[in-house]
């Protein structure tokens, strides 16, 4: 009997690495690992890519790896600064099936079922994707209190390229990162502290041949607020000079239709 040729042989089951940058956050990421534990979907993994946080913050990984195995932790290389910088760390961490999502210390699985749908939507496709695009969604969490906040959902306008050039992007915490697209690009440019995802997005639609799937799944929920969210001078710099790398001298359209979109989806 002849053997099966590896293009007749079905892709290996999607696996999840989950890269969090963290820096003296111990506080906030017991929910996080708590939303993680009930998922349905076992096929994951997370890596933690510590700054220099103290005996602390260490001894809290340290325990939380020895208790189980799906964690791991190490140190952020000081080539490699910032938090893009401990994500590019991330990426040369994945294996060559898995699939990457980057989370921060303040993100938690919006449901206990939500890797499996998000999973279950990559075995149906053939071929599958490069990018698995979902939603997000900002929730202040006070204790005792949980309030919806902005949804972070990627409009689609008939091609990948046309939907960021009419100024939507892909939410980068949930977002699914494909091996096809990390065989394209697989690190975030240097010189952005803020807006590194965006230009990672407008880069990869250079290739016509990439390809994108809009899932329409609440993957994950975020606390609002952020060092992103306090700097917004250098924000817009770093947004304005994305979209002139991706676009050319067109930027102003993308760039204006970014934040009216942002507008409008901030109204009741």
């Amino acid at each position: 009997m002849l053997s099966p040729t590896s293009a007749d042989a079905p892709p290996p089951e999607p696996a999840l690495l989950l890269i969090i940058p963290t820096l003296e956050s111990q506080r906030l990421l017991p929910r996080l690992v708590e939303s993680l534990r009930r998922q349905t979907f076992t096929r994951w993994r997370v890596l933690f890519i510590d700054g220099p946080s103290g005996r602390d913050h260490r001894a809290f990984l340290d325990q939380l790896c020895l208790k189980d195995a799906r964690f791991g932790w190490q140190p952020q290389d000081p080539a490699e600064p910032g938090i893009f910088g401990a994500m590019n760390q991330g990426f040369a961490a994945a294996g060559p099936h898995e699939w990457l999502l980057f989370w921060g210390s303040d993100d938690w699985a919006a449901a206990e079922d939500v890797f499996s749908r998000a999973v279950a939507a990559l075995a149906a496709l053939t071929p599958q994707p490069d990018l698995l695009v979902c939603r997000g969604r900002y929730v202040s969490s006070p204790p005792g209190d949980a309030t919806p906040g902005r949804s972070t959902a990627f409009r689609w306008r008939g091609t990948y390229r046309r939907s960021l050039f009419l100024g939507s992007t892909p939410p980068h915490q949930a977002t699914l990162i494909g091996p096809g697209a990390r065989q394209r690009l697989a690190r975030y440019a240097q010189g952005f502290r803020l807006s590194a995802d965006l230009d990672y997005f407008l880069q990869l639609s250079r290739w016509p041949d990439l390809r994108v799937q809009v899932l329409d799944l609440e993957l994950v929920h975020m606390a609002p607020g952020g060092v992103s969210g306090v700097q917004h001078r250098r924000r817009l710099q770093e947004v304005r000079h994305a979209y002139r790398r991706a676009f050319g001298w067109c930027w102003p359209v993308p760039f204006l239709m970014r934040y009216l979109q942002r507008i409008i989806s901030a109204l009741p």
